[in-house]
């Protein structure tokens, strides 16, 4: 009886023990560092005018108007640009968390758009660091826009594409940097004597000012031979978000909507006073089985 009661008894100090050890292992592991993806760099898929670095959550669709009024040094006779107005109305969709697909159509120059962008890798924190974000984004335009002349443009005549690499970082919960290269191949240029080959060095901000309202910038250099009235895209603009809707309301010298439009056709000087009043609307729906939505920024 002894023995078997000392037998009972070395059982129970196991299972005490190795109860004891599995609690000592998981307080370890809850101490390790974890990876953590980091998300809204930006409050948007656009910084203002360019793609920002942040994707579509998968099943996510993003309805998008975006919308510029005439320069407001027109003066009084044009109400101050509100005469005049240039307008695009877009759906991109979240195929992937790092695959998103869109299409659109613009006033200017009655011009199709698409593209496709993919997240090469996020940036992260904790026991894996990933140090910024890397997005690429592949675009195809058309202008449909009519011709007066002796000879009709073909669809490849009216055809341009562009290849632009993104990359950006959010180097604290206020502020986030990126940087986006992009090549543009049109092949027959509204302006005969301008590049069919234009390289463009592009740089979006945002500085958080308060829980759902953040400061932007968007800036395009291009380089390569243009019309002497051509000029830099440059936006300054602020972000708004109000539910499932992100506002953007922002002063740009742009007039064109697209990659190729804002970069390669621009026209205004931003520091002569050749602004536009502009806004973007984003309202965001859900395709499929609810699934949180985090592309917006937090």
């Amino acid at each position: 009886m002894k023995k078997i009661s000392v037998f009972i008894l070395l059982l129970i100090n196991a299972h005490n023990i190795s109860a004891q050890d599995s609690s000592l292992l998981k307080a370890i592991e809850d101490t390790l560092p974890v990876t953590e993806k980091v998300s809204g760099a930006f409050k948007s898929t656009r910084v203002i005018n360019a793609h920002s670095v942040e994707m579509l959550a998968r099943g996510a669709m993003d309805f998008r108007i975006l919308h510029r009024f005439g320069f407001i040094s027109d003066g009084v006779k044009q109400l101050y640009g509100l005469d005049a107005a240039s307008f695009r109305m877009g759906f991109d969709f979240g195929i992937t968390d790092n695959l998103t697909i869109g299409i659109g159509r613009s006033t200017f120059r009655k011009e199709l758009d698409a593209f496709v962008k993919t997240r090469i890798f996020q940036q992260t924190k904790g026991a894996k660091t990933i140090p910024f974000s890397l997005v690429t984004a592949f675009g195809y335009t058309l202008y449909t826009q009519e011709v007066v002349g002796s000879k009709n443009p073909s669809v490849v005549d009216r055809s341009a594409y562009y290849i632009q690499l993104i990359a950006g970082r959010k180097f604290s919960s206020k502020f986030s940097l990126q940087l986006s290269p992009i090549f543009i191949h049109t092949n027959v240029p509204f302006i005969i004597t301008d590049d069919r080959n234009i390289f463009a060095m592009g740089g979006g901000a945002r500085f958080k000012v308060s829980k759902r309202t953040a400061i932007t910038l968007d800036y395009h250099h291009p380089f390569g031979q243009f019309a002497d009235n051509y000029t830099n895209p440059l936006s300054l603009g602020v972000d708004i978000e109000t539910g499932g809707h992100v506002f953007q309301l922002h002063f740009s010298n742009a007039t064109g909507l697209n990659e190729r439009a804002y970069i390669t056709q621009t026209t205004g000087n931003f520091f002569k006073g050749d602004v536009r009043l502009g806004f973007n609307i984003s309202r965001m729906f859900k395709v499929g089985r609810k699934k949180k939505i985090d592309n917006a920024g937090k």
